[in-house]
């Protein structure tokens, strides 16, 4: 089992963890030795014991919070799984229906016949003004 030294509020510790949990144990002492400068930078020195007692009432607080906040965030995300399913279940909306003007097949054919007489006329002029 491996031994960490870790300081906290200006003192060393020697603390034995898991073989791999070395960075987690540093990093979990990081935050207790940060809570303790914040106390030793209000109130100065104080016994060892109220310290780490202080310090680590102080993580808890931060803790409760955050996992406040995480009971809620886990709420709305429930909320939002639930109506995703809803979603999911639902059955497909209707299609959505569309009118699309139809022009009428005598208008198509009027069209065409102007334009072939227009056509007629163009090469009648052509006509005229070569020969």
């Amino acid at each position: 089992m491996p031994e960490v030294t870790i300081h906290i509020g200006g003192r060393a510790f020697e603390v034995s963890c898991q073989e791999g949990e070395e960075s987690f144990l540093r990093s979990a002492a990081k935050m207790l030795d940060d809570e303790a400068q914040v106390l030793s930078d209000q109130i100065g020195r104080m016994p060892e014991a109220r310290m780490l007692l202080m310090a680590g009432l102080m993580l808890a607080d931060k803790t409760a919070a955050v996992e406040d906040k995480i009971g809620v965030v886990e709420a709305r995300l429930a909320e939002c799984e639930a109506e995703l399913e809803a979603l999911k279940a639902a059955p497909a909306p209707e299609p959505e229906r569309v009118e699309v003007a139809v022009i009428p097949p005598s208008v198509t054919d009027t069209l065409a016949e102007l334009a072939a007489r227009a056509e007629a006329l163009a090469d009648r002029v052509e006509e005229k003004t070569a020969g």
